[in-house]
């Protein structure tokens, strides 16, 4: 029986026997689990990184000894290691028996809460026992709040509270939250609170209240860029346990590298490039990893950058987006942030969703600005002030139906003519812009 990829059936073979050719045969590529390429899996190594993981452990390690650690930001661009590094101090300090018991993490992704609200509600609830415990939806916030303290004192001794991507809460919902968790020992009884925050932006605390500031402050790491040369390293570890012995080409290592460092040194780049180029030749019944298929995974993986970033979008922030997007249609040039704002409240109010405020919408055209998606370049107006005109820096012809796509958008979607495939331009098949 012949090996198969993951690609299509061949000719007369049906899915179900596909299916079973699959699970019957062990691929020629990958050794058992191609988990080791993914940006989530944190290795027993982590090469080039060795500076970062002493200075993390040394600012927290006090907890070893019930005594409260310092607060600690930690900055870098994206793909640095920050959240891996994090995530091997606290597996360390958790292997430790008799600390166990009163050290606990808990670790909250940013980018997907959206209110003040939403996130003690989160803190809260990790802490709750059973489903009365539970912080329901539908309180004050201060009742919020007095719950949280409740629970993180039935818990007792150090909390480590790991905020991810912090400065997107910053961005949503402001700097209060983050003062009502730098002071809250203050109201504690038999818990202490640490602020662990991770950003992507280096002048995240440039925009914080000089009261938070001078409470988080207390201790800042910074990541530098992963050169090429550390790439290629970090590939090599992940390879070694990834692959079958001879099947990489020369050069496709190094190619993965070069990509990533021009996306600014980011590992999680070289992983995703070096795991899909794997998968694309497995699909090609490939026997081996070339460096075509290093610039196919390439390809696809910047148009699956953007559909995984639309999908990750709050719900606001995913309208803000298309509101963007048609009016940026239908001018083909540069629009002005009034003109996004009332054609985002049109669209929110068809879809039964309140809108929010200018100031809201503002914080999310930055948040679309740092992912990439737009540019918002600040314009004089004379007498009538400044504001923000805004270019988007992603294809229309991709990224519209990849918001359509979301059930919640879906009213918006526009038909389409019979054969019409989903993210292809067939008018512009090249076409890498907007259009």
């Amino acid at each position: 029986m012949p090996t198969y990829g993951t690609a299509s059936p061949p000719p007369g073979t049906s899915t179900a026997e596909f299916l079973d050719a699959f699970l019957q045969n062990k691929s020629e590529l990958f050794r058992e689990s191609r988990e080791v390429l993914r940006d989530s899996y944190v290795p027993a190594r982590l090469p080039h990184r060795d500076g970062e993981l002493r200075q993390v452990a040394e600012v927290l390690a006090p907890a070893l000894r019930g005594d409260v650690p310092s607060n600690l930001l930690i900055y870098g661009k994206i793909g640095t290691g920050k959240t891996a590094v994090v995530t091997q101090v606290r597996q360390d300090l958790q292997r430790r028996a008799e600390a166990a018991s009163k050290l606990t993490f808990v670790t909250v992704n940013c980018g997907n809460i959206d209110t003040a609200y939403s996130l003690l509600q989160n803190i809260g609830n990790t802490f709750a026992k059973n489903d009365a415990d539970r912080i329901p939806t539908g309180w004050s916030l201060d009742r919020v709040q007095s719950a949280m303290r409740r629970l993180m004192d039935t818990k007792g001794g150090t909390i480590i509270l790991v905020l991810d991507e912090i400065d997107r809460l910053v961005a949503r919902s402001g700097d209060n939250v983050l003062y009502t968790l730098s002071q809250i020992n203050t109201e504690l009884e038999t818990a202490r609170l640490v602020l662990l925050g991770i950003s992507n932006d280096l002048k995240f605390t440039n925009h914080l209240d000089a009261r938070v500031r001078s409470r988080l402050n207390e201790e800042k790491i910074l990541f530098d860029p992963y050169k090429a040369p550390q790439l290629q390293d970090i590939l090599q570890d992940r390879a070694r346990v990834a692959f079958h012995e001879g099947v990489v080409d020369p050069g496709v290592i190094e190619l993965c590298a070069a990509y990533a460092q021009l996306e600014s040194g980011d590992a999680r780049r070289a992983l995703a490039l070096l795991r899909l180029a794997a998968e694309m030749a497995e699909r090609d019944h490939a026997k081996r990893i070339t460096r075509d298929h290093v610039v196919k995974a390439k390809n696809r993986l910047e148009k699956d950058i953007i559909i995984e970033c639309c999908r990750s979008l709050p719900p606001h922030c995913k309208v803000l987006l298309y509101a963007i997007l048609q009016s940026y249609e239908r001018r083909r040039t540069g629009v002005l942030t009034g003109e996004v704002y009332d054609n985002y409240k049109r669209l929110a109010e068809r879809l039964g969703l309140p809108p929010l405020h200018a100031r809201s919408i503002s914080n999310y055209v930055s948040e679309l600005e740092s992912l990439g998606l737009i540019r918002a370049t600040i314009v004089s107006r004379g007498r009538g002030g400044r504001t923000r005109e805004i270019q988007v820096d992603v294809p229309i012809s991709e990224t519209m139906p990849a918001l359509e796509e979301d059930s919640l958008l879906a009213p918006l979607g526009r038909p389409k003519s019979r054969g019409q495939t989903l993210l292809t331009n067939f008018d512009n098949p090249g076409r890498t812009g907007p259009y």
